[in-house]
């Protein structure tokens, strides 16, 4: 649940930079290129390709950038498995992840 709340909050600011780059870029563009503004052109070119360009470009590597992040995985101490036993029995045992304890169960 932790990883889609953090994909869902990476899509939504990935997607809102996103389109704030976009726009800068648009605008970069229209002045680069000496693009018409007859009619609005330039802003339509701006506001219909390149902003929703930017946010699904944004939203996309927002929402990977957060998913693979070290915060949505747990950090497992650095003593090997802390559920491993070597009798090969189910352990219960309590794995302290940063501030939060959670149930291990494991049969090894």
């Amino acid at each position: 649940m932790k990883v889609a709340l953090l994909a869902f909050l990476g899509l939504f600011l990935g997607a809102l930079g996103g389109a704030a780059l976009g726009i800068g870029a648009g605008l970069a563009w229209v002045e680069l290129f000496k693009t018409t503004s007859f009619e609005g052109y330039s802003g339509m070119l701006v506001f219909f390709t390149f902003m929703p360009a930017g946010a699904v470009i944004g939203g996309i590597g927002g929402a990977v950038l957060f998913v693979c992040s070290p915060f949505a995985t747990p950090r497992l101490q650095s003593s090997g498995n802390p559920c491993a036993s070597p009798t090969g029995k189910i352990r219960v045992s309590i794995v302290n992840l940063t501030k939060s304890s959670q149930l291990c169960f494991a049969k090894m």
